[in-house]
């Protein structure tokens, strides 16, 4: 047992969520957490109110990487720092003038919130180092209850089974292919292709699709991978566990927000993320 999981083990889940989030986030699970976030963003676009709104914005049609790197520093300040940190309160301030500049329904920012939820638990569930111990998945939920609390997301629910069931609820619901999911969906898949070598971008395309559950793919009017496909990916991801299971665990932190980012190679201000016409 690591020493960061043998101080997870002793932390409250609901008291101390915000340290078992940051020991999850920097030392742990960095990279499983940052692939599942891109994961929990990409669900949120299948729904045709999100999409609808984002389309509306521009951004990810004009901007998609300033758009991707200004949603990962603010989310990476919450989880790496504490919302209640100085660093994470200015956050979620920024945060909050934002989104409130639009007309964004409860359960739209209710979905949403939960995919930040249950999205990095599945995802290392299924391809992390290590199995989650319980703590981590309560405190997941706890510090994400707690941030919509003070996004003032009205009724979230209180018991973490009942919040997912929601959730897959809400999907089953609204999950639907139209022209702005389209669009939205193949914006976020071009970006991450983006980051490719041009002559990886098709094998790169399959290899997404192949992360995608049939719902998502509908949703976006996708392609459904071979079965081939799936395994590989699935394979190699749970390859990549095996790996790290033997290597050294992790001394020093992550930290993303003090990593460079692509929009930002002379650095940033938090007055910078968002909308450029957002002048808060």
């Amino acid at each position: 047992m690591s020493r960061h999981l043998e101080e997870i083990a002793r932390l409250d889940p609901l008291d101390d969520h915000q340290r078992i989030v940051h020991l999850m986030t920097c030392y742990e699970f960095p990279f499983d957490i940052t692939r599942a976030l891109e994961m929990a963003l990409f669900r949120t676009f299948a729904v045709p109110s999100v999409s609808a709104l984002l389309a509306s914005t521009g951004e990810l049609f004009e901007r998609p990487q300033k758009r991707y790197d200004d949603t990962d520093l603010l989310v990476s300040f919450l989880m790496e720092d504490g919302y209640d940190s100085e660093a994470g309160k200015r956050a979620l301030r920024r945060m909050n003038s934002i989104h409130h500049r639009f007309d964004i329904s409860n359960d739209d920012y209710l979905y949403v919130l939960s995919t930040f939820i249950y999205e990095p638990i599945r995802w290392i569930e299924r391809y992390g180092w290590r199995p989650l111990h319980p703590n981590e998945r309560l405190a997941m939920f706890h510090c994400w209850r707690a941030i919509g609390s003070r996004m003032a997301i009205r009724d979230i629910p209180e018991d973490y089974d009942d919040f997912e069931r929601w959730s897959r609820a809400f999907e089953r619901e609204h999950f639907r292919l139209d022209d702005n999911t389209r669009r939205i969906g193949e914006a976020g898949r071009d970006l991450f292709l983006s980051w490719a070598p041009a002559p990886l971008r098709g094998i790169g395309a399959q290899a997404i699709y192949a992360m995608l559950d049939a719902p998502l793919l509908d949703a976006f009017g996708f392609e459904h991978p071979s079965a081939g496909m799936r395994a590989l990916v699935d394979h190699t991801l749970r390859a990549r566990a095996r790996v790290l299971r033997y290597l050294p665990r992790r001394r020093r932190p992550r930290i993303r927000t003090k990593q460079a980012h692509r929009s930002y190679p002379g650095g940033y201000d938090l007055s910078d993320l968002g909308p450029p016409r957002d002048g808060a």
